[in-house]
């Protein structure tokens, strides 16, 4: 029975209490009185009858008052400890119960937080002894982890169902750049834990692939698969499978649990051999006939050497115009060649004063010329493609050595902010302009060593600068090349997003997932969910108020993904209202811009396919979305919990359900409120501390706990 219904229960027992026994006894005295004496009983009632009346009554409501006040004290101040209690068992350790009411609960409540407090003691010791066994286990998945990360190559490592279960950083950067939905508009890809790689993947080509490793493992060979396949952006991608195997013994007994993808993107490669077959196609099937006329050109000039003057001079420019076509063709090759050189100069970071060492060496090997060096910042790191830096300084001076006959060179390296100067000094006459244009246009060359490329060339592909100078103080004359100053790698991790922890890229417990369509009967902790939060111009979305923000986070195998999240600020078409700036801190320049809800909704619903969806105070969020279906096409049709139904389904006698409230009671953080992302991260905390609650009191499916949120109080308001 509920307490509301037991405070019933106490009034009518305590109204029959107060009346029960007059009414009894009055009924026995009339029973047992003649004519006369009811007569005179009647009159005499009558006249103090209302008296009595009011007295009675207003003893009743004394009576009343009090037993309401002791309700509050003993019974939902009780009720209210005991979800405490549940609290400080499951979903908040830390919590207390706070010692309030009459002092033989504030008593009870005292005791009760002792006893936690002896709990967490004897708790602290468990996790310690446990963390202490876990250490090597976990120290090995973090060591896998790290090294999946860093891998150059992109893998993805999947159950059998083609769920991802692992993927390193390179296939996040990759599978992203593939990205071609809308989810890209608000930098989501379309890779994640617990996602199908059959959304990338053509799903009859693995399959495919399954079958060829499992025909290999029952022969004994290597259990290897490769195949090319499109993704739906036109890009090719190759692919290479390996079998995750299961199991102990040889390996041809050995069961399939998952597999290993390698994926490389072959897109450029595959373009790039086409031109080159194209360009050699060109230079053969032109050179044939240009190679025929000059040799007939040639022949006819030995066979007839005293032909006629005119008819010589006809077959050498026959000869002439042969060859200049041939080397325009070749220099035409040359220079699509050197832009394919260019595109795959990796650019790194390299300490300047090596690159200087390095180009010291060359100077000295293949020039025999001197170099020393002065002025050098010896910490000094550069952003710079080593080779074609050293070339470039070794082609300059063998010019400098071929033109003005230096005794020996000079470099220098100082630093100006974000930008490096690497000086090549020598003393002679003064250089004019047109000689400086002409050496950065021309090939470079040292010694027998020549490369299709220019000065300018490489100065471009590092983004920098090469200008000629003169110090006539010191009758000297230098090059100075401008280059870019590798960022330190203290602030390469300031400008990573604010991640903590690990990279959540892999969760191993996901072999044993089974994909299944989203089923009400199944266990809440066994589903995918997206949590979500928006932030919007006023709180009437059906009186024109819309949507600027939306955040969202997803859920899988019970763990929040704070690194697989939708973040996407919208222009809702409308100016914003200037009270709820300060709240939500969204401004007008910021919505300038951004796509519109057209773009970001379907961008969204592609984000949370196939999941449930979670908000706080979902009928709020839900009923934007619902208004836009007519004007997108787009319809949300999975189920929908809320964390402000659910909170009140476990905790019925608090008298908050706020986010606020509920993240205090439940010993949350956040970074900040009215931030879409950030309070849809919170939410996502509340669920997963919800879910044991809900356990608690048999509440397991998402069936069961659709049920009781829609029983609650809360969830009669519509929006």
């Amino acid at each position: 029975m509920k307490a509301k219904h037991r405070f019933i229960l106490a009034v009518v027992v305590l109204g029959l209490l107060m009346t029960g026994p007059f009414v009894v006894t009055s009924l026995l005295v009339w029973l047992d009185m003649k004519d006369a004496e009811r007569d005179m009983l009647t009159a005499l009632l009558v006249s103090r009858l209302p008296v009595g009346t009011m007295m009675t009554l207003f003893g009743f409501v004394i009576g009343v008052m009090v037993l309401h006040k002791l309700f509050k004290q003993y019974v939902e101040g009780l009720l209210r400890m005991a979800e405490t209690l549940r609290l400080m068992l499951g979903a908040n350790r830390n919590f207390r119960v706070a010692p309030e009411g009459p002092p033989e609960v504030q008593q009870l409540a005292q005791a009760a937080n002792d006893l936690a407090q002896q709990r967490d003691a004897l708790m602290d010791d468990v996790d310690s002894q446990i963390a202490r066994a876990k250490a090597s286990v976990e120290e090995e998945k973090n060591r896998l982890a790290a090294l999946m990360s860093e891998l150059a190559q992109a893998v993805v490592v999947c159950n059998l169902d083609g769920r991802i279960l692992l993927y390193n950083n390179r296939a996040r950067l990759q599978f992203k750049a593939l990205s071609q939905g809308p989810t890209s508009v608000a930098g989501g890809a379309l890779i994640g834990l617990g996602r199908s790689i059959f959304s990338i993947l053509e799903k009859s080509q693995v399959e495919h692939s399954r079958e060829v490793i499992d025909q290999r493992l029952a022969n004994g060979k290597t259990p290897i698969a490769n195949f090319i396949t499109t993704t739906r952006g036109g890009q090719l991608l190759r692919v290479q499978m390996v079998p995750v195997l299961g199991g102990a013994g040889e390996a041809r007994d050995a069961k399939m649990s998952g597999y290993v993808l390698t994926v490389e993107n072959i897109t450029r490669s595959i373009e790039e051999e086409e031109r080159r077959d194209q360009a050699l196609h060109t230079l053969t099937q032109g050179s044939r006939s240009s190679i025929g006329n000059i040799r007939a050109a040639v022949a006819n000039l030995l066979d007839y050497p005293d032909m006629e003057p005119e008819l010589r001079e006809r077959f050498l420019r026959v000869i002439d115009d042969e060859v200049a076509k041939r080397s325009q063709v070749i220099d035409q090759t040359m220079n699509q060649f050197s832009d394919a050189i260019k595109t795959r100069w990796p650019l790194e970071d390299v300490l300047g004063i090596d690159i200087i060492a390095a180009a010291q060496r060359r100077i000295d090997d293949k020039l025999k010329l001197a170099t020393k060096t002065e002025e050098m910042d010896d910490n000094l790191w550069i952003k710079a493609d080593s080779f074609s830096l050293v070339f470039a300084l070794g082609s300059l001076a063998s010019k400098l050595q071929d033109h003005y006959e230096p005794r020996e060179l000079r470099f220098r390296l100082t630093s100006n902010g974000k930008l490096a100067y690497l000086d090549l000094i020598w003393a002679g006459p003064a250089m004019s302009s047109e000689t400086f244009y002409t050496w950065e246009m021309e090939s470079m060359q040292i010694g027998n060593e020549s490369s299709p490329l220019t000065l300018r060339d490489v100065v471009d592909r590092h983004g920098g600068e090469i200008w000629y100078e003169r110090e006539k103080a010191a009758h000297r004359a230098f090059f100075r090349f401008v280059l870019p100053v590798a960022i330190p790698e203290a602030e390469q991790v300031i400008e990573e997003r604010h991640v903590t922890g690990r990279p959540e890229y892999y969760d191993f417990d996901l072999f044993k997932f089974e994909d299944k369509s989203i089923d009400l009967d199944r266990k809440l902790s066994e589903l995918t969910y997206t949590v979500f939060d928006t932030e919007t111009t006023g709180l009437e979305p059906s009186n024109g108020d819309e949507i600027i923000q939306v955040g969202a986070a997803r859920i899988v195998n019970n763990r929040l993904l704070r690194q697989e999240t939708f973040n996407q600020i919208v222009d809702p078409e409308i100016p914003l209202k200037p009270e709820s700036i300060p709240i939500h801190g969204i401004t007008e320049d910021m919505v300038r811009g951004q796509p519109n809800i057209d773009i970001v909704l379907p961008a969204f619903h592609e984000f949370c396919e196939d999941t449930v969806l979670i908000a706080h105070n979902a009928a709020f969020d839900m009923r934007f979305l619902q208004l836009k279906e007519e004007r997108t096409g787009i319809r949300f049709t999975q189920p929908v919990l809320d964390t402000l139904l659910l909170s009140a389904v476990v905790h019925p006698n608090q008298e908050s359900h706020k986010l606020d409230v509920i993240l205090e009671r439940l010993g949350i953080t956040i970074g900040a409120r009215h931030n879409a992302l950030e309070d849809a991260l919170a939410t996502g905390e509340v669920f997963l501390k919800l879910v044991k609650l809900l356990e608690d009191k048999g509440i397991v499916t998402v069936r069961q706990a659709l049920e009781a949120a829609e029983k609650t109080y809360f969830a009669r308001i519509k929006y």
